[in-house]
């Protein structure tokens, strides 16, 4: 990385209290595991991408044909984000201006849908998406959503999906998830949508930078829409991209015309050059050989941390992992425990997310899941030993809170988890975990060449 920059000296002078609370969450990732995996680190190239003057640009429109003047250098820096995708992905057409997975699904929705058709997606509960049409989400209210599910071994229910898309011969068929720990069946999903008529999308959001290191099989050849966003396994902002495929072509030959014109003008304003800037950069990060090894270093610690929690007695949905993430079940330990175990770690200076298992046996608020993962952990180079290490440390949290049960009143609910939170501040246990933590992360140092 060079010399040290001293990257904040702006905000630093010019409003202090900005400046604090951006100091204060650079200390807790710094000093922390962050273990959600959803989350990860960039590089400063990337950094100093999104903090660059291409903020300050309109340019509703494509490269070429903008509505507003001045955007030559803007067209570059897209341009070179749009061939980028193709290239890396292996697909005809790719749009970079999506301003994150939310809004880029819902443009596929509108590309390719009317209000009421029929739509199926992994049901949320089951380790989907909210955006995949659950019942709470605008796509579960405007498509007639029919959710497909796991089976009790935690794996899709491929059966289930084939039935319910002959049955309800669906217009728009998603395959991706958020709480997915196995390989995702692009081939089984394209031969289901296939046989049904149905346009079949891919969500791989989690797993871009898996798939772009060959650590997980592509949709390319399957899906007709990849859908992903940029700052999960890919390390790049928070943004994303839109793309169709050859096969996409094949059934619809506007197929990108139509997703283009439903992210602008359809949706979208001008987009974020500075985001679109920040993707050019992680996508040629991505095409590295030391970002190849970083996504099978992944998916290996992933094994690593999975074995050595089943080992030490934690239950597992599916018994393990094929990509970057673990869901932990704590049904063994009651009922809604994740929000214990989540805000404990929390405490110990482990980052992860309370989630639901399948067939859940308490609410979605206070679910009986922990979802953690390694992208994060791994970009600050840690490997299969400081993944034992790091199990150890969790099953020591999650047995220092294991005797902690949710009541069932609702009042009564939230003085005793405002009483644990407080409990949890001086438990010796959680001290002693954090201590450790601090020592794993001072071998593992954050940006270790930038001053901030």
């Amino acid at each position: 990385m060079g010399v040290k920059l001293d990257f904040l000296k702006g905000i630093r002078e010019e409003d202090p209290e900005v400046y604090k609370g951006i100091i204060d969450e650079l200390a807790r990732q710094r000093d922390g595991l962050e273990m959600i995996p959803s989350e990860n680190f960039t590089s400063p190239a990337v950094l100093q991408a999104m903090g660059s003057v291409l903020t300050n640009k309109y340019s509703e429109g494509y490269p070429g044909k903008r509505y507003y003047a001045g955007n030559q250098f803007v067209d570059v820096v897209e341009r070179i984000a749009q061939e980028r995708a193709k290239k890396i992905f292996g697909v005809p057409h790719a749009n970079v201006q999506p301003y994150s997975g939310s809004p880029a699904n819902l443009a596929v929705y509108m590309a390719l849908c009317q209000p009421g058709d029929v739509i199926m997606g992994q049901n949320l509960l089951d380790g989907g998406h909210l955006t995949h049409g659950w019942k709470t989400s605008v796509t579960g209210q405007i498509y007639k959503s029919v959710p497909y599910h796991v089976r009790a071994d935690g794996y899709m229910d491929i059966d289930e999906a084939k039935r319910l898309a002959k049955e309800n011969k669906p217009k728009l068929i998603w395959v991706g998830s958020s709480a997915y720990a196995r390989e995702f069946p692009f081939e089984e999903f394209s031969k289901i949508a296939d046989d049904c008529g149905a346009y079949l999308a891919a969500d791989i959001s989690h797993i871009t930078g898996l798939i772009i290191a060959g650590a997980h099989k592509s949709p390319v050849d399957y899906a007709h829409v990849i859908m992903t966003t940029t700052h999960k396994t890919l390390r790049g902002p928070r943004g994303a991209i839109l793309m169709v495929t050859d096969k996409g072509l094949k059934k619809d030959p506007e197929l990108a015309e139509k997703i283009d014109k439903t992210i602008f003008p359809g949706m979208q304003g001008g987009p974020h050059n500075h985001i679109t800037a920040g993707i050019a950069v992680a996508l040629k990060e991505a095409a590295t050989p030391q970002f190849k090894e970083y996504g099978h270093q992944v998916v290996k610690n992933s094994r690593a941390l999975a074995d050595e929690l089943m080992k030490r007695g934690i239950k597992l949905v599916t018994n393990g992992t094929d990509n970057h993430m673990v869901l932990l079940d704590l049904t063994n330990f009651g009922k809604g425990t994740g929000i214990f175990v989540q805000d404990a770690l929390d405490e110990a200076g482990i980052t992860v997310n309370k989630n639901t298992i399948p067939k859940d046996p308490a609410s979605p608020f206070y679910p009986s899941g922990v979802r953690m993962g390694t992208p994060a952990i791994t970009t600050r180079g840690m490997k299969e030993k400081e993944m034992r290490e790091i199990a150890a440390l969790i099953a020591e949290v999650i047995d220092a809170v294991k005797d902690y049960q949710l009541p069932e009143d609702k009042e009564e609910r939230q003085i005793y988890l405002k009483s644990f939170k407080e409990g949890i501040k001086t438990n010796e246990r959680i001290r002693n975990v954090r201590g450790k933590v601090l020592e794993i992360c001072k071998r593992f140092p954050l940006y270790p060449n930038l001053s901030f």
